[in-house]
């Protein structure tokens, strides 16, 4: 009896000594398992926000994310703030955080993609701003050659509508060609196909046409209709054809064509055409670009405008029967020779524009000479990053009127 008394007291022992280092353990291994599950996350989380890298079908890295994986979510996004400093005393200086946009893209299989852009201009809906698709398409990825495409799309013209994230032009605000002429960022409902093709890549898009009574003196801008309950009575096609054998080389043109007059009791046929470069080596970039709209129709619709407004046509400014316009712009990555081996960059640049939205007017109108323009960008872009950018420029007016002053701009931009 002592000796089993003994064996059991000696049992007792060791087992409570046990039970610190067997919790211990216990505890360690939960640690572990969490470890374990923090690491899953983050590795999903990775492949959900991979980091942007090339472009894919004109679009830029990050909203080419999700053609480079394998399957599911993808998210990306851009953002641009900026200030602004007019020499126009009639003006305020104005700081606005522009625009934030997300991403998120869906990658159902390998020929099945769902992207998509949503954005939030002016930072708030009380003051101006407001929300907004940007694009929302399904591609069906059938072979290299022939693709298919639908929703709300980006309009495939000039070098912005497409390939408009802050870190790929130089630019604190885009060139004013890219807005007033080709009304970039630009996106209608539309059907088409897209694809590579002997060293060229093409779109073909069917989309709704513009609402040409929102047109202006100023340009066709206002004529977007964005998706949101788009008139269709007039429908319009554009082309878009480029050379992209050669890496850091895009040369090319589109053409849009289409009926604007929608509701109204007569035609605004509407065309636009532009041709473009953009090239890179080493630390040189050169952007080139010009455009040119023409509306038959032009007329009727200053008429109606002008009647709309209780104008007489003397005293009417019209929507131009021709507008024409043209930039170049080049730079050179200083960091290039003096860092080469660095990620940061340090971008001094340059950009001549000209464009006209009055080339030609209506008979029994007068154009005005605000319309015509010249101007002149200096400017530097610094990246301490790929994603990241800053920038300040120079913007140096002249118009036929005298009536646009010089101003000064600085800008943050970023991209995920």
């Amino acid at each position: 009896m002592k000796t089993t008394g003994w064996m059991t007291a000696v049992a007792l022992g060791a087992a409570l000594a046990a039970q610190p280092a067997a919790a211990d353990r216990m505890a360690d291994m939960e640690r572990k398992v969490e470890a374990l599950a923090a690491e899953v996350e983050r590795l999903k989380l990775q492949d959900v926000a991979i980091e942007p890298g090339e472009r894919m079908f004109g679009l830029s890295p990050a909203a080419s994310k999700v053609y480079f994986k394998e399957s599911g979510v993808s998210l990306g996004g851009y953002g641009e703030m900026l200030y602004q400093n007019f020499e126009d005393p009639k003006k305020n200086d104005e700081w606005d955080f522009l625009r934030m946009v997300l991403y998120v893209g869906y990658k159902y299989n390998e020929r099945l993609i769902l992207n998509t852009e949503f954005e939030l201009e002016h930072a708030s809906t009380d003051k101006k701003g407001y929300a907004s698709v940007e694009f929302a398409y399904i591609d069906y990825l059938w072979r290299p050659e022939l693709n298919l495409r639908g929703g709300i799309v980006l309009v495939p013209m000039g070098l912005l509508s497409e390939f408009h994230e802050p870190t790929t032009f130089f630019g604190a605000r885009r060139p004013d060609i890219e807005s007033r002429i080709i009304p970039s960022t630009w996106r209608e409902n539309g059907v088409g196909i897209f694809g590579d093709l002997a060293g060229f890549s093409y779109k073909a898009y069917l989309l709704n046409g513009f609402k040409g009574e929102d047109f202006t003196a100023a340009g066709v801008r206002g004529g977007r209709q964005k998706g949101s309950k788009a008139l269709a009575n007039d429908l319009a096609g554009v082309f878009r054809l480029d050379y992209t054998a050669i890496n850091d080389l895009l040369v090319g043109a589109s053409v849009y064509r289409g009926d604007a007059g929608q509701d109204l009791p007569f035609n605004v046929q509407t065309t636009i055409a532009d041709a473009h470069l953009d090239w890179k080596w080493k630390g040189l970039s050169l952007r080139a670009l010009g455009a040119i709209a023409e509306l038959d129709g032009a007329g009727d619709l200053s008429a109606f405008l002008a009647k709309k407004a209780e104008k007489e046509p003397a005293e009417f400014d019209p929507v131009g029967e021709r507008m024409v316009g043209w930039y170049v712009e080049a730079g050179f990555d200083l960091f290039s020779v003096l860092r080469p081996e660095g990620e940061a960059s340090l971008t001094p640049f340059v950009r001549f524009e000209s464009y006209n939205t009055q080339d030609k007017v209506p008979a029994g109108f007068a154009a005005s000479g605000k319309h015509n323009v010249e101007l002149t960008v200096l400017g530097v872009n610094f990246k301490p990053i790929e994603e990241v950018v800053l920038k300040a420029e120079y913007q140096l007016y002249d118009d036929d009127a005298n009536s646009l002053k010089d101003q000064w701009n600085l800008a943050l931009g970023y991209i995920f």
